[in-house]
């Protein structure tokens, strides 16, 4: 595993956005904490960079992944959503072993670093060999495990030991302390019946660990709720006494009504909107992003797998936020590039540069006036990424992960395994 490395690096001559979305434009010290601050030029610095041709900014946060789902990367294209979970996705989820995943984990890690991503909050089947994976890339995760007997491949149904496992996880050592920790997975209402709901939601409490779960995707799951509850999703939940305050993910929310928002805010969950997916499985529904905002509710920014995104790239995914936002409200100004910007790294402590060599990224405009619409729309090649003070990539080369390597041990995975799907 690469050794955190300690310790500032001098970027001269550069252009840095921090959370403010202010431009700045001169020689910066990017400090192991996370900090930055104007350079005095005469700093022990671990190295110096030349930034002339460098943007740097805080890092992306992808709030909900099923990060080993690259396996399943362009499968059953243009299906509905059941039948491509039923044709496509679940015979494979049957075969999964550790050594997928952990091919998969390491392609997801590459992708994510090459992008400017730090951080995911994941939910996927064998969660210790994930954690193992990432921790050698030097990333950022929350990792939730199913704790559905029945639902994980390697589990028996009936038995309680996923859920055993995982807090087996959560209450020993990380693989990497500060960086990788570990959470439930209660998948949803739908596939998790209440004394799983209970059971995990008791958990999460007792560890005071993240608790995961998919709300409101579709139509049909709050409809089926209703059916049998008289409650929408939200609100079954909730009588179920099942939030964490703080510490409930809640992936979607495309169907929910305001009073689901405000039970929402009162337990101050963190609502993750994915466009791209719910676009794409043809879902419907799309957050309401200012009705969210407007009840108070913390909403964050995630790409769900790539199964049905395609893609971890979370320029594009708060490209696409920004667009359906605009779009579904009739109002440009709703997303505009700094709120869109603030709602996809929050909380970052981490360090991207992006090259400004980059056609994409030009042209930068008055006072760089123009650099963060340039790379939120139009993209832009990541140069370096520090974690903790550490480079996980340096010059677009990613240093953690062998990009080349992960791509053809992911192409042999999937011809080996998958062929006859």
């Amino acid at each position: 595993m690469s050794q955190p490395v300690t310790g500032a690096r001098h970027i001269t001559n550069a252009w840095l956005i921090d959370h403010d979305c202010e431009a700045k434009r001169g020689d910066f010290i990017l400090h192991a904490d996370g900090s930055a601050s104007p350079s005095r030029g005469d700093e022990d610095v671990l190295e110096t960079i030349d930034g002339t041709d460098r943007l740097i900014t805080r890092s992306f946060q992808n709030w909900h992944t099923h990060l080993a789902m690259i396996l399943n990367r362009g499968m059953g294209e243009g299906l509905p959503l059941m039948e491509w979970l039923e044709s496509a996705i679940f015979p494979v989820e049957k075969r999964l072993t550790p050594e997928l995943i952990e091919i998969g984990t390491r392609a997801a890690a590459a992708e994510m670093i090459a992008t400017g991503t730090t951080f995911a909050c994941d939910m996927y089947f064998h969660t210790q060999t994930i954690g193992k994976t990432l921790a050698e890339t030097g990333l950022r995760a929350t990792l939730c495990g199913p704790i559905t007997d029945g639902l994980t491949p390697n589990f028996a149904p009936g038995s309680g030991d996923a859920l055993r496992h995982m807090e087996s996880l959560i209450t020993n050592p990380s693989p990497r302390p500060g960086r990788i920790e570990y959470g439930v997975g209660t998948h949803s209402v739908y596939v998790c019946d209440e004394e799983i709901l209970r059971k995990g939601s008791d958990l999460a409490k007792k560890t005071g660990c993240t608790l995961h779960i998919h709300t409101s995707e579709t139509r049909k799951e709050v409809a089926d709720c209703h059916a049998a509850t008289g409650m929408y999703p939200v609100e079954y939940l909730d009588s179920l006494d099942f939030f964490t305050d703080g510490t409930t993910v809640c992936a979607h929310c495309g169907w929910l009504t305001k009073r689901e928002m405000r039970i929402l805010q009162g337990h101050d969950s963190h609502a993750v909107h994915c466009p791209t997916s719910n676009q794409k499985l043809a879902c419907g529904g799309t957050m309401s992003y200012p009705a969210m905002k407007d009840a108070g509710v913390d909403v964050r920014l995630g790409t769900d797998g790539s199964a049905s995104n395609n893609s971890l790239d979370m320029r594009a995914e708060a490209k696409a936020a920004s667009m359906v936002q605009k779009h579904d409200h009739w109002d440009a100004r709703v997303l505009d590039p700094k709120a869109t910007w603030q709602l996809a790294t929050k909380d970052s402590r981490d360090w991207v540069t992006w090259d400004l060599d980059d056609i994409r990224m030009r042209p930068a405009g008055r006072d760089g006036r123009r650099l963060l619409a340039n790379v939120l729309y139009s993209g832009g090649r990541v140069m370096d990424v520090f974690v903790d003070g550490e480079a996980l990539r340096r010059d677009a080369t990613t240093l953690t992960v062998d990009e080349r390597a992960a791509g053809r041990a992911l192409d042999e995975a999937v011809i080996d395994y998958y062929a006859d799907l």
